[in-house]
């Protein structure tokens, strides 16, 4: 039985497979399960040990953040990040990216950043991604890529049946999950607070592209993006999110965190469907800073999840929501809403400094499309 593609194999199973399992270890005794060096230590993606992270991030920024911001077109990055993502994929060992691996994208990749036929020095173009990725990965990658059917959990296969027979389970246990952090400080002392809704084609498309979290990938933005690590829908699902701050600039900052959906609710349970929103608007109404109400008074919610951080989350203990509702018009809006402690030193000093104005972006304040994973789900759903 193949390791790499049956769906019945278990973490522990997994772990015999993983050439660099020792690391996984040493590093699971050293680092905390909180404070300050394990927040240190979630940087850049699961998939990539941490001598790969300049090379890969050099590759990203080629591709996507080296370019003048009016030149960016986010599904560059995305294939980017499936470049990365099917390669580390395709390797015939179950380990991270490693420096080992940068021959493999320079002899694919590296010539192409110095020809300025088709991008500025030191980027590469669309078709020079697609061309390198064929080399590095084989002549089917961009086809496959560009086929819903044959992409799924930020990978590309070369066949549909490739795609049936993943098991994000592989990833999960490079993931090295701490426990859930659920906010647990005095309800008076914890933040609430809730981002601007961004309007979508239909409530219909909403639901069916949320409860496919394998294609949550397709809706990453230039600031971050969620990978699911388990196998089934939203109930009880986990993501690994991978977070860039300081995009405009070119040089990103990248860290990552973990959450599980521990709470779903829908209109086939329509009394927790109202206790849920309920409890949401009576929180918002006496700890919230001047809060709107996260449904309007005459919008019919439909659906809610909350999205509990694990340990060593980029923003502390607490959890975000995703909420869909519907207008008397017929129009479906969706909009964030989270519930946080008050942060740590290390997580408060590096938020202020890089994270704050991202996270309020990626949520869909200010309305820049290119920042914000909820206005691109709305553009994805409606091509």
């Amino acid at each position: 039985m193949n390791p790499q593609t049956d769906p019945s194999i278990h973490d522990e199973e997994l772990l015999e497979h993983v050439d660099d399992a020792q690391e996984v270890e040493a590093q699971q005794r050293e680092v905390p399960r909180s404070g300050p060096l394990r927040f240190a230590r979630m940087t850049g993606s699961s998939i990539a040990g941490r001598d790969a992270a300049p090379w890969v991030t050099d590759f990203l920024n080629a591709a996507y953040y080296r370019r003048a911001v009016d030149e960016r077109d986010v599904d560059d990055l995305r294939l980017a990040f499936s470049v990365l993502t099917t390669y580390w994929y395709n390797k015939d060992t179950h380990r991270r990216l490693h420096v080992s691996d940068l021959p493999a994208f320079h002899k694919a990749f590296g010539a192409e950043r110095f020809n300025t036929d088709q991008s500025a020095r030191g980027t590469l173009s669309r078709a020079q991604l697609e061309d390198g990725a064929a080399k590095l990965i084989g002549d089917w990658f961009p086809a496959a890529y560009a086929d819903d059917a044959r992409r799924a959990y930020g990978i590309a296969f070369e066949t549909v049946e490739d795609r049936n027979a993943y098991n994000p389970e592989r990833r999960r246990v490079l993931a090295k999950l701490g426990e859930l952090t659920p906010e647990s400080a005095p309800l008076e002392e914890q933040t609430w607070h809730t981002y601007p809704p961004v309007a979508m084609p239909s409530a219909e498309a909403v639901i069916g592209a949320l409860t496919k979290p394998e294609t949550w990938p397709d809706y990453a933005s230039e600031i971050g993006r969620f990978t699911p690590l388990r196998e089934g829908g939203l109930d009880g699902q986990t993501f690994e999110i991978e977070v860039a701050a300081g995009t405009d600039s070119g040089r990103p900052i990248f860290t990552r965190g973990y959450v599980t959906i521990t709470t779903l609710v829908t209109p086939d349970d329509p009394e927790a469907l109202a206790a849920y929103f309920a409890a949401l608007e009576d929180g918002l109404a006496k700890y919230g800073d001047n809060e709107p109400r996260a449904v309007p008074e005459e919008g019919t919610p439909l659906v809610g999840f909350d999205l509990t951080t694990h340990q060593g989350h980029f923003m502390g203990n607490g959890h975000n929501r995703l909420l869909l509702y519907t207008m008397p018009d017929g129009t479906a809006w969706v909009k964030a809403a989270g519930t946080w402690d008050p942060m740590p030193w290390h997580i408060d000093k590096a938020y202020r400094i890089a994270g704050r104005e991202a996270q309020h972006a990626f949520w869909g304040q200010g309305e820049i499309e290119r920042l914000s994973l909820l206005h691109q789900l709305a553009k994805q759903i409606a091509s």
